[in-house]
């Protein structure tokens, strides 16, 4: 059933607990995330970005959210990713689809992050939706996001308490050191976790990791074995996540580990199974790999039986 962000993120505060969000770009990664959280009997977030609506379109992708929510008791949220078009934001709140946006001004002034977010908040809360916003610039690639590491800055504490007072968000996107894409760092990945303790301490509405996909071990393997050239691909460690967990964060973004699950099924059953032509046949080990990625999120997050 679609709910909102709050209403889950809620819960999660009260349970120290983090819920998976993840990308859906077609049908077949939405089904690896749904037969996750039936198995895992986990809430979940399924969101879209700016890069997935063009691809596939907003009311395709929505279609299918909201079919597949209706056919279980698990509490879905429905999910813009990444809003930096402010037109497109409005579009999605307007639209009746989400059941939650995110506006992400990161890269603007502060005073005019705030004044757009403000302007966000109000329009998505009379229609109660959530609201995600972002204060600080997370580095990296991915879709329509791409800040390069000159241009990233971590959030300061002080200036996200100011910023949630005023604009009225629900759930706040922090920058600590996670990064967007495979590619994360070159070297051992460093969160600022005293600098996420003090944000935690100074806002009172629930945290959100960008560029937090772990690139497993297995995973990257696969796709190496198979073809893909990935070789200096590097995530955040799972104990760095859970470390995040415990000090505030309540919504961990996940979208490169599911492209990667995808890319090594597919690699993996082209290479042995050649004579195939069915894409039915040649996408199910692309499901089930991502619905294995998906279950270890949910696990580690620790919001396995918490819907």
């Amino acid at each position: 059933m679609l709910t909102s962000l709050s209403h889950i993120l809620t819960k999660a505060q009260r349970g120290h607990y983090a819920v998976g969000a993840f990308n859906v770009n077609n049908l077949e990664t939405l089904q690896a995330i749904m037969a996750a959280a039936q198995a895992e009997r986990a809430p979940v977030i399924v969101q879209t970005s700016e890069g997935a609506i063009d691809y596939a379109g907003m009311e395709e992708l929505a279609s299918l959210v909201h079919i597949a929510a209706r056919k279980t008791k698990l509490p879905v949220v429905f999910h813009l990713d990444h809003g930096k078009n402010y037109d497109l934001v409005v579009a999605a709140i307007e639209s009746g689809w989400y059941t939650s946006v995110m506006y992400d001004g990161s890269s603007l002034p502060f005073k005019e992050n705030v004044k757009r977010t403000q302007q966000i908040v109000k329009l998505a809360h009379k229609r109660k939706i959530s609201v995600e916003a972002e204060l600080g610039a997370i580095a990296g690639i991915e879709d329509f996001v791409s800040i390069k590491d000159r241009d990233a800055h971590l959030t300061d504490p002080k200036q996200a308490a100011d910023f949630v007072r005023a604009t009225g968000c629900d759930a706040l996107a922090v920058a600590v050191g996670t990064k967007h894409g495979a590619y994360k760092y070159k070297g051992d990945s460093v969160l600022d976790f005293g600098r996420l303790k003090e944000i935690a301490e100074n806002v009172d509405v629930p945290l959100v990791l960008h560029g937090a996909s772990g690139i497993p071990a297995n995973i990257k393997k696969m796709c190496t074995a198979y073809g893909c050239e990935i070789t200096s691909a590097k995530g955040v460690p799972d104990a760095a996540v859970r470390k995040a967990v415990t000090l505030g964060v309540r919504k961990v973004n996940v979208d490169t580990d599911l492209r990667l699950a995808f890319d090594a099924g597919v690699r993996k059953f082209l290479k042995e199974r050649p004579e195939v032509i069915d894409p039915r046949e040649i996408l199910k080990p692309a499901v089930e790999l991502m619905t294995k990625v998906v279950r270890q999120k949910m696990r580690m997050l620790g919001c396995t039986n918490k819907a």
